[in-house]
């Protein structure tokens, strides 16, 4: 049986680990040829490699994302080997917490120009091929952070909530083209950033307690629940979801609080 992306090829920022691992892992699987748009070298290659195939169905392309010359280059590889280019997912990202007055120019634009300025580079990049297929899919990796307010994680949330406006705006532009633009939001989800921030506590098992009792099922979100949401939002399956955002948060954003 055909996957649910067969014949679509794909680019993916931020695929060496964590959730843009495993929705480089999920396209594969469901038929997809992707390119590891990664600017770590060494992860990038690995993950590349572990999924190539002998009809190299991935490829490592190294990608900045706050490097506009990068960005165009990754897409032009991808093109190349693949001849076409149905899915972009802007994953690439980076967390920049700080308080807002002890936030300095450096810190706030390393925050943009990777976390906001990045997926518009990807997307610039990307759109010709696709509105000249008259098809594409671009899924932009935005945060809970995208509409939520946490004091100290400044300016972070600025550009998460700015990616929802590029993705509404880009969605809307291009629709009649044939490009769907949307955005998963993802809550607190168990990757390796996680796990190395419950090691800085004295007791990393309670502070992980602490952040699965947060949320209403009792535990938070893996990277493979956020992946095959975006192979949903990548497939045929969606044809008229544009310009959305779904967030996946096991429903801790809509909790009351005090």
């Amino acid at each position: 049986m055909a996957g649910r992306l067969e014949g679509k090829a794909a680019v993916i920022t931020g695929a060496g680990r964590g959730i843009g691992e495993a929705i480089a892992r999920a396209f594969v699987r469901e038929g997809a040829r992707v390119a590891i748009a990664e600017r770590d070298e060494t992860n990038g290659q690995a993950v590349a490699a572990s999924l190539a195939g002998e009809d190299r169905r991935a490829i490592f392309v190294r990608c900045d994302v706050a490097d506009p010359e990068a960005a165009k280059a990754s897409v032009a590889a991808s093109l190349s080997q693949f001849g076409r280019l149905d899915i972009l997912v802007n994953n690439a990202g980076v967390n920049v917490f700080h308080a807002p007055l002890e936030t300095d120019a450096d810190e706030w634009r390393r925050c943009f120009a990777i976390n906001l300025e990045g997926a518009w580079r990807m997307a610039k990049a990307a759109l010709p091929a696709m509105l000249a297929s008259g098809s594409g899919s671009v899924i932009n990796i935005a945060s809970a952070h995208s509409f939520s307010i946490i004091p100290g994680c400044f300016p972070y949330p600025v550009a998460k909530h700015g990616l929802l406006g590029l993705t509404r705006a880009l969605g809307v532009e291009y629709a009649a083209q044939g490009v769907r633009v949307n955005a998963i939001a993802p809550g607190y989800v168990e990757t390796q950033i996680a796990l190395d921030y419950w090691n800085t506590f004295p007791d990393p098992a309670a502070e992980r307690q602490r952040a699965y009792d947060l949320h209403p099922p009792k535990r938070i979100g893996r990277p493979d629940e956020v992946a095959m949401t975006a192979v949903f939002l990548a497939s045929d399956e969606a044809p008229f979801i544009n310009a959305a955002c779904i967030v996946i948060d096991g429903g801790r954003s809509v909790l009351y609080h005090d």
